[in-house]
């Protein structure tokens, strides 16, 4: 019974201290994508993560299309893969932000870890051209060390209203084209991933978005840069 107990305290322990050293972080400042963002035009802006891939040019392609300017939040492991797709989005007008080094998530990252993520990825990008910015942390997760290192790189973090679920293996291009003009509003920060995701969820993504844009238009949304919203991106 004694060994049972103390396995229990272990393990609320452990609890505890994830919490506090990731999920009270990361829900800094979230209060702020709940609220209305004060936006009375029709605005809304398009994010990216987890590219550049193999998808991406496409991507680029139908944002040339529409003449739209998105801001992609890339893997910069990926991005030095790819560094032709970092020099095409920045001469197509489009802002380039960091996602981590390989997408390995706060939560489970030292204090130096942290450190040392940001701090390569930013490397990275800079060496790439990119005057980085804007951060968007791997699914959310941040932890205090993050939050010391942003403020210290004068990193803006950027969260996001809207998500599809995109990355699933199980969804269609319907399934995220629905979710995308039904949760979409008014300044609101949409978030979809030109790269990982699974069984080629890229392309569904691309599917969808090409399908909802010319609804979007005829609706009378406006597509902005990310850097053009006025207002909190916590």
């Amino acid at each position: 019974m004694r060994l049972k107990e103390h396995k229990k305290t272990l393990a609320g322990a452990a609890v505890l201290a994830a919490a506090a050293y990731s999920f009270l972080p990361s829900q800094i400042g979230k209060w702020r994508y709940l609220t209305d963002s004060g936006e009375r035009q029709k605005n809304i802006y398009l994010t990216f993560d987890d590219g550049p891939g193999p998808y991406t040019g496409q991507l680029l392609d139908l944002l040339k299309i529409y003449d739209i300017k998105a801001a992609f939040f890339v893997v910069a492991q990926s991005a030095a893969e790819y560094p032709e797709l970092i020099a095409r989005m920045q001469d197509e007008g489009h802002l380039v932000g960091v996602h981590s080094l390989n997408h390995r998530s706060a939560m489970v990252q030292t204090p130096e870890q942290t450190r040392m993520d940001l701090a390569e990825s930013v490397g990275i990008l800079r060496g790439l051209g990119v005057n980085v910015r804007f951060y968007r942390p791997p699914w959310g997760h941040v932890n205090w060390e993050t939050l010391r290192q942003i403020k210290k790189m004068n990193l803006t973090r950027v969260l996001w209203h809207v998500m599809a679920q995109d990355w699933r293996a199980d969804t269609t291009a319907d399934e995220i084209q629905y979710k995308l003009l039904k949760r979409t509003g008014r300044g609101d920060i949409i978030c979809l991933h030109d790269g990982r995701g699974r069984d080629e969820a890229p392309a569904r993504m691309l599917e969808a978005l090409n399908a909802s844009i010319p609804i979007w238009l005829e609706e009378g949304w406006q597509f902005k840069r990310l850097d053009e919203r006025k207002g909190d991106f916590l």
